[in-house]
């Protein structure tokens, strides 16, 4: 093949590559044998068919095969001779007038990942924050544990109802002189002060006594789901049945073998475990930041303008469509939806991520640091995990498109790195405080909380959706419930 340089600037470079006939001739009879030995033409024995008579009738079939194994032969062949690595997908452009028995003639265009040098990793100095559970922590733990799994029993004597008491009621509702689905129930346990029911309705059944029937008047959300009752003014004839007052379990042996644990004492040690796991995490978390923050000071160089801005555009869809910007559809540029302010950020935080994976790769690549086939796999396990019921689909998902497996394997292949320079790198263990862990986490999601609240929406770029929509809505079993 003939290469002929274009444009060589930086980390943008152009081709021309001119393939001769005879080389693609080559190849196309090279296929087409491959095939003549399973077709079966009148006249001919099988195997036996003339190359003239392959490729006036099969010629054009093949011929798309051939270009495009040529053509990403030839790119391999010319990365090799150029010393090149490609950044992303090169653009490919054939000449338009390409025919058979002519030479094939493309340009290709390049963005290259640069040359760099790395620092030498084992001078690195970091420190690694520890932090260990309290035995008040494991205590609070129990309690909330206990809380969620609190139990109710008919009160004794005859008070009557406060908030957080239980009681069973009958009711039967009507709007407008109407009776509409779901606003009727028999034996309906309700938790007052849960605010599971149209405001105001738990409220009329505070201070009641069992046996009380009680009218109550609410009126429905305007944006309720049930448009025929969206509003609208509602009456509902409620008994009440039974108090019943929750009582948190007894924090002992026989409540942890409700939890599959023999003792209590078990218990409070996985307890432990569990929390001395997340504040481990939370350390690493630290000192991967402390030494990302290290090697993007350390390392400058330009870097490909496609990869960041690519970049750019998945952090602008990202950050805008979490915080209900999404409205307009999949495709939809989001990065024109962005302030100044926030276009700037987000660019800093592309190049940063793209030097970064770039200096990362450098390391790992001269340390041969590779993602074993087990690891992989965990990964897709891992994946299938967060969709329950459905586990089969996210196995064919994988299975049937490898460019979504290879998305796994960039943040496996970021922590292996990492894990090795760790293990090389000068780490000091410095004993801290839970609170002084977490701190700074803590500083960083206040700082974003300040962020969206100086911007005057609830959808700032780094804020998110309100409280309120955060929330889960409850399933609607009857209609008077919100």
């Amino acid at each position: 093949m003939k290469v002929t340089v274009v444009k060589e600037e930086k980390l943008s470079k152009e081709y021309k590559v001119v393939i001769p006939a005879n080389d693609l001739n080559a190849k196309m009879e090279a296929r087409l044998l491959q095939e003549a030995g399973n077709l079966s033409l009148p006249g001919f024995r099988k195997g036996k068919v003339p190359m003239k008579i392959l490729k006036d009738r099969y010629g054009r079939m093949v011929m798309g095969e051939v270009l495009e194994t040529t053509v990403n032969e030839s790119n391999l062949k010319l990365y090799k001779d150029k010393d090149i690595k490609p950044a992303l997908q090169p653009e490919i452009e054939i000449d338009q007038d390409f025919d058979f028995g002519k030479d094939l003639s493309y340009t290709i265009k390049i963005e290259i990942i640069p040359s760099i040098d790395v620092m030498d990793v084992t001078k690195l100095k970091l420190t690694r924050e520890k932090a260990e559970p309290s035995d008040k922590e494991v205590d609070d733990a129990l309690g909330r544990i206990a809380k969620q799994r609190k139990a109710s029993e008919p009160i004794k004597g005859d008070r009557a109802t406060k908030k957080g008491d239980i009681v069973i009621i009958d009711f039967d509702g009507e709007s407008n002189g109407k009776k509409h689905s779901g606003m009727a129930a028999t034996d309906y346990s309700l938790e007052l002060g849960s605010n599971s029911f149209v405001p105001g309705f738990e409220d009329q059944l505070i201070g009641k006594k069992k046996g009380d029937d009680v009218e109550v008047n609410v009126t429905f959300p305007e944006g309720y789901p049930m448009k025929e009752l969206a509003g609208q003014d509602a009456l509902f004839k409620v008994k009440v049945k039974e108090i019943r007052e929750t009582k948190s379990p007894e924090i002992n042996d026989e409540f942890a073998s409700t939890l599959g644990f023999e003792k209590l004492e078990d218990l409070k040690k996985a307890l432990m475990e569990q929390a001395q796991k997340e504040y481990d995490m939370h350390s690493r978390q630290k000192v991967k930041k402390e030494l990302l923050d290290i090697l993007d000071e350390k390392h400058k160089f330009d870097i490909p303008e496609k990869m960041a801005d690519m970049e750019f555009q998945s952090i602008a869809h990202q950050m805008m469509g979490d915080h209900n910007h999404d409205d307009h559809g999949h495709d939809h540029d989001h990065a024109k939806d962005l302030t100044k302010e926030q276009e700037k950020e987000y660019r800093d935080i592309a190049d940063r991520r793209v030097r970064l994976g770039i200096v990362l790769a450098e390391i790992g690549n001269k340390q041969k640091v590779q993602i074993s086939n087990e690891e992989l796999q965990q990964a897709v396990v891992n994946e299938a995990k967060k969709y329950p019921g459905q586990e089969a689909q996210v196995f064919d998902y994988f299975k049937n498109n490898p460019q979504a497996l290879e998305g796994l394997k960039a943040p496996i292949y970021e922590e292996k790195v990492v894990d090795y320079i760790l293990e090389n790198a000068s780490v000091t263990e410095k004993k801290v405080s839970v609170e002084d862990l977490l701190k700074d986490e803590e500083a960083e999601a206040e700082a974003k909380k300040a962020k969206k609240k100086a911007s005057g929406s609830a959808k700032g770029a780094m804020g998110g959706a309100s409280e309120e929509k955060k929330k889960p809505a409850a399933k609607k079993k009857t209609a008077a419930k919100e």
